[in-house]
């Protein structure tokens, strides 16, 4: 994603367009880029996208939380000014957009999860990859996705470097233990933000069964389906995944 990365004090992130804003979050092994086509889609109606990267791997080992991370974005967003945002998270992402939203309400006008961990204790995969097999690392990679061509070798040398950086390594271990101690199966019934579900029917990480959860679990939400997709929709079927979320705004009237 050949963008201009905004660097402000402690805050770097991605920005386009006028309007409501939509923050959106990304997962643990994503990046700003597996959004491009969501901002290039939404920046032109009405929207301004603002993509932070989240300091996964740069805060101190204490502040590695999913709860941290979300006053992470709190405080991101009064940094911003904005008053009140529409959260959109993938995987991690969708944990940390899930947690905020319980601590926040007030800051968050819609919610949108796809791909969320915050439920399915595996979400953040059940066995950490093997340092230096650069194989099992593609393969893992490709299960991610519906078409394992979605793997490029770009995306797999990135995962590849994270998990032969020992730092690294410790804080997505740290992380995963976060996730799976913030479990928000309790939570989700008091929450009633306005809450949009979209799913990919092949997803390995999280199975269809956990957007249904999600589904049941939260009082205000819609559920959208996407065939022949995995784990991260945005990417791999960018078209279907816009047009749904553009149809829930609409509904919504946000």
């Amino acid at each position: 994603m050949a963008v201009s990365i905004k660097n402000e004090g402690k805050y770097h992130y991605f920005e386009a367009g006028e309007g409501t804003p939509i923050v959106v979050l990304h997962g643990l092994m994503g990046g700003l880029s597996n959004f491009q086509a969501v901002a290039d889609h939404f920046s032109k109606k009405g929207y301004k996208v603002i993509i932070p990267e989240l300091p996964l791997y740069t805060q101190n080992i204490l502040k590695t939380n999913v709860k941290a991370f979300a006053k992470y974005v709190k405080d991101f967003i009064t940094y911003k000014g904005f008053d009140r945002v529409i959260l959109l998270g993938n995987s991690l992402g969708g944990h940390i957009a899930l947690y905020h939203t319980k601590m926040y309400p007030e800051k968050v006008a819609g919610l949108v999860i796809t791909g969320s961990s915050g439920l399915y204790e595996s979400a953040m995969g059940d066995s950490y990859p093997k340092r230096g097999d650069y194989e099992y690392i593609r393969n893992k990679t490709a299960d991610v996705f519906y078409d394992p061509k979605m793997a490029s070798k770009e995306l797999v040398d990135e995962v590849f470097g994270i998990v032969n950086d020992r730092i690294k390594v410790l804080k997505t271990l740290t992380i995963a233990k976060s996730a799976i101690r913030h479990n928000m199966g309790k939570d989700l019934p008091k929450m009633h933000v306005k809450t949009c579900i979209i799913w990919g029917k092949n997803d390995k990480v999280t199975p269809p069964e956990v957007a249904e959860e999600f589904h049941k679990l939260m009082p205000n939400s819609d559920l959208y389906w996407i065939d022949q997709c995995g784990h991260a929709a945005m990417m791999e079927r960018p078209d279907e995944f816009n047009q749904h979320l553009e149809n829930w705004l609409k509904k919504e009237q946000l």
